[in-house]
């Protein structure tokens, strides 16, 4: 990974999610400031990892090695999290639980973005989230846009309304300066 490139978590495994879109746009608006992003989406996640890569077998699963490397590498992240149960996914839960603790997240930055159906936005899940990169040590940027309801403000992967766009925007911004 170059340096200076911000890693774009998209925090679901579920194929053809919308936090997909928001990441693909997310890293538009860093193209278009000037900076290259790489986005890691969790549906590429080898399948057995939970059981696989954890604990006693860490490591030693060879698929799940390269995403291990990756986070270890990176400085800067961007976590797009959709709001499943009142919390965010397991499954992302599972992978930050597969990397290597505490350094992956140890002294970095990262930026949340909550995605929901509901009208909450995601906002437990981003609190949620928030508690546990902090106890690896992460800095979380403060400003964290929660888009609810978010089919309501999308046509195909196009944000149609104006006020979400602006929030990926400013929260671009900010994390740039962060």
């Amino acid at each position: 990974m170059e340096k200076g490139r911000i890693l774009i978590i998209c925090g679901t495994n579920r194929k053809d999610a919308v936090s997909r879109l928001i990441a693909e746009i997310y890293s538009g608006l860093l193209q278009k400031a000037g900076v290259s992003s790489q986005i890691l989406d969790l549906a590429d996640l080898p399948g057995d990892f939970a059981f696989s890569a954890l604990y006693e077998n860490s490591g030693k699963n060879e698929a799940f090695n390269p995403f291990r490397a990756l986070m270890a590498e990176s400085t800067k992240f961007v976590f797009v999290v959709p709001e499943y149960n009142g919390s965010f996914p397991g499954v992302l839960k599972t992978f930050i639980d597969g990397l290597e603790f505490p350094q992956t997240f140890t002294s970095k930055k990262c930026g949340l973005i909550g995605v929901s159906s509901g009208m909450q936005g995601a906002g437990l899940a981003l609190s949620h989230l928030t508690d546990i990169l902090h106890y690896c040590g992460c800095e979380v940027l403060s400003f964290k846009p929660k888009l609810a309801r978010i089919e309501e403000h999308m046509d195909d992967a196009i944000i149609t309304t104006p006020l979400y766009m602006s929030l990926l925007e400013e929260h671009a911004g900010r994390f740039l300066k962060f």
